[in-house]
């Protein structure tokens, strides 16, 4: 079957569902997009066959009626197969490299983090009178004693709650958590439930007090990241207490649970059908036994580093039960909660397409401009595109150095590196990345490699060298 083909396939069974469900939801109220409020809930290091309504093994309700209440794409992907560089790309609508941020951040170690220059979603939705807050991990970024670096509110978030990194010394009563510049100390609870308790509360005083004022909740939960804890009860559900794959299910569990209070709030505040909600994973597993049948994980170019859930969620406006398979990935959030609100876009290049078309049963009017494209200069592969039912990789044509924090002397290395190894995979025919079919679509291979090479050539044009600044 050739690549048309397998298009069409997908495309068929997108207008088939969309149909489906009616028309009603074709010709939305402009006004009620003007001011729909935005909830972005991301998980961290998430698999792809982790929630319930992905074929996972965790029991998450609340996550699961978001699909059913609205769509669930199946070939959703992360900004990049690590952390920072994944959230930058998701704020930003643009890939990482472009927004400054190569890899994970070290403050303490390292300058870059996400350039001031760029249009941040909550950017653009406070220029559009939006109330804005971030609340959870943020990893973009923030001042150390080594080097002054800007906070999430000259990002555009009126309210912040977050953490550097990961939450210390555990998700269990966690220590190093910031607000609006502020340390707050030791907490008790869960990372979680503590993140949702502040999201809740600024939901409810900002409603209460802001009733014409749509607003922008941005929460980062921690969880599944390591270092990983979980109620005993809910880690008791999936093995003995101090299995550590038991546990991991627990942290799921228990932000399934911290997202059906999330959502309780917005209903009890009468505002779901005015609320925009996306929830996604910034990467793929680190355990190999969450990415279903996909190759690899978390830090790699494979599928099952960068594959993960996404679901839209909008009563009245996005059709319930849909299952989209057009490839989408967060560098799409951006673009697409502006064609949803109706909002002009950022006047720079976006690497991301607006996906409002196939949200809002007209998917014969969506168009991809630009494949999706990744790079991590530590995985092998280091690059990797998808366009249609293909997924390109390659290796790095020059060495580099063991050490595994990325260095920013290696920046010039990289701006100007080649690439070799090129393969090409069939995702429709092999999701698990097992057979290279290159021989087999030579025009397919041929045409994804010159358009491989003109994308990172863009990006690093755009790319800042931080070992100069």
């Amino acid at each position: 079957m050739n690549a048309n083909n397998h298009a069409a396939i997908g495309r068929c069974f997108v207008i088939a569902t969309m149909l489906a469900v009616g028309l009603a939801f074709a010709h939305p109220n402009t006004a009620d997009a003007a001011k729909a409020n935005v909830v972005m809930l991301l998980a961290d290091d998430l698999g792809y066959r982790d929630v319930g309504c992905f074929d996972g093994p965790v029991q998450t309700p609340n996550i699961d009626s978001l699909a059913a209440g609205g769509a669930r794409f199946t070939d959703f992907y992360s900004g990049c197969a690590v952390c920072s560089p994944s959230r930058a790309t998701l704020m930003t609508g643009r890939h990482h490299i472009r927004a400054g941020v190569y890899s994970w951040i070290q403050d303490e170690q390292q300058k870059s983090h996400l350039l001031l220059r760029e249009i941040t979603l909550a950017e653009v939705l406070k220029s559009a009178g939006y109330a804005t807050a971030h609340i959870g991990k943020w990893h973009l970024g923030l001042p150390s004693e080594n080097h002054d670096k800007p906070t999430p509110d000259q990002h555009g978030f009126d309210h912040w709650f977050a953490t550097w990194n990961n939450a210390s010394p555990s998700h269990r009563n966690p220590d190093n958590f910031i607000r609006n510049g502020k340390p707050v100390g030791k907490l008790d609870g869960y990372s979680c439930q503590l993140v949702a308790d502040e999201a809740i509360g600024w939901m409810k005083q900002h409603v209460e007090t802001n009733v014409d004022q749509p607003f922008f909740v941005n929460v980062w939960f921690h969880e599944p990241h390591a270092p990983i804890a979980a109620p005993k009860d809910r880690t008791t559900k999936y093995g003995n207490p101090d299995d550590k794959g038991a546990i991991y299910s627990g942290t799921i569990d228990n932000t399934d649970d911290a997202i059906g209070r999330l959502l309780r709030t917005i209903d009890q505040l009468g505002i779901r059908e005015d609320t925009l909600i996306i929830y996604a994973s910034d990467n793929g597993s680190y355990r190999t036994d969450r990415v279903g049948n996909l190759r690899g994980r978390k830090g790699v170019n494979w599928e099952g580093g960068i594959r993960v859930p996404g679901i839209f969620h909008w009563p009245g406006r996005i059709a319930p039960q849909q299952v989209l398979t057009d490839p989408a990935g967060l560098v799409d959030v951006l673009p697409t909660v502006c064609g949803l609100l109706e909002l002009e876009k950022p006047s720079v290049h976006l690497d991301g397409s607006d996906l409002s078309p196939l949200l809002v049963n007209r998917a014969d009017a969506f168009v991809r401009h630009q494949p999706l494209f990744w790079h991590l200069q530590r995985s092998s592969p280091i690059v990797a595109m998808r366009d249609g039912n293909f997924s390109l990789v390659a290796s790095r044509d020059y060495e580099m150095s063991t050490h595994n924090l990325f260095q920013e002397a290696w920046i010039p290395r990289i701006k100007e590196g080649g690439y070799r190894d090129f393969e090409l995979y069939d995702l429709f025919n092999d999701p698990g990345q097992n057979t290279n079919v290159a021989k087999q679509y030579p025009e397919v291979f041929d045409r994804m490699k010159q358009r491989l090479l003109e994308i990172n050539a863009s990006i690093m044009k755009d790319a800042t060298d931080w070992h100069l600044r």
